[in-house]
């Protein structure tokens, strides 16, 4: 009884709240991240280095999204072709297309899909590895081992994340294109030649620069979301469920935010 009573006193969570438990709740939580996200970085610059590892994982985040990245980029660039040129008929602008495709799938689509393809199949993939072994307590085996866990279970898949994000996204633009060139040399039998002409006239090193950039942030929250929910899952197998469900809409959420952002800093780069 006195036990109790002294764990009880001296517990920090069972004071009174500074503002309130969910406020106070919310930004421990956030001290947390800040916490997770301050060690990744210590952890990646500091040897030893997994690169055994990470090229494994750069083989699962890209290679195997390869079939689903292709079909995905070529839909977008066919339904985004269809969408837009009755918009374009009206004005009589139809040979504005390929120049409108550049523009939107260089500077939003491309990145923006491949993103939310690889927060719904790696993020959910991430969350739910690293979940199951929290859960069947595989992550404590391997610091009694003497291996970290941390830089070989974190550090080796935010890296792969954020480099290969990157590469997809670029590979999406390209299949996006040719989609779209079918479907606009279907109807304005517009050359490929024609075709390339317009589209690298549209686009500006600026846009791939940004686009390349916004890949990689996008990559990086993908992997460090992924992994935050997965290594801090709760136990049980409901646990896992919920941590890879967390990792796809938390991701997705700031995937959307960083877009926002990135599209005020780079038209403000323009000075549109």
């Amino acid at each position: 009884m006195q036990s109790e009573t002294t764990t009880k006193s001296t517990n920090p969570a069972s004071g009174r709240p500074v503002i309130t438990r969910r406020i106070d709740a919310f930004f421990l939580g956030l001290a947390d991240i800040a916490s997770f996200v301050g060690r990744f970085f210590r952890e990646a610059l500091l040897p030893p280095y997994e690169f055994k590892e990470i090229i494994r994982q750069c083989y699962e985040v890209g290679y195997r999204s390869l079939l689903l990245i292709s079909t995905t980029g070529f839909i977008t660039g066919i339904v985004f072709t269809n969408q837009s040129r009755p918009s374009l008929s009206e004005f009589g602008a139809t040979s504005w297309l390929p120049s409108l495709i550049a523009i939107a799938i260089v500077r939003a689509l491309g990145p923006l899909v491949t993103a939310l393809i690889a927060a719904g199949k790696v993020g959910s993939s991430i969350g739910a590895e690293l979940g199951s072994m929290n859960v069947t307590e595989q992550i404590d085996a391997m610091e009694v081992s003497g291996t970290d866990p941390f830089k070989f279970l974190v550090v080796s898949r935010v890296l792969a994340t954020s480099f290969t994000i990157p590469l997809l996204t670029m590979y999406t633009i390209f299949v996006a294109l040719i989609g779209a060139y079918i479907n606009v040399n279907q109807n304005e039998q517009t050359s490929f030649a024609s075709y390339i002409q317009e589209v690298f006239g549209a686009i500006t090193y600026l846009d791939i620069f940004a686009s390349v950039l916004k890949s990689i942030v996008f990559g990086f929250t993908i992997g460090i979301v992924g992994c935050y929910k997965g290594y801090h899952s709760s136990k049980g197998t409901e646990g896992v469920g919920k941590a890879a469900n967390s990792a796809v809409v938390t991701s997705m959420f700031l995937v959307f935010i960083e877009e926002l952002l990135s599209l005020q800093i780079v038209g403000a780069i323009r000075g549109n």
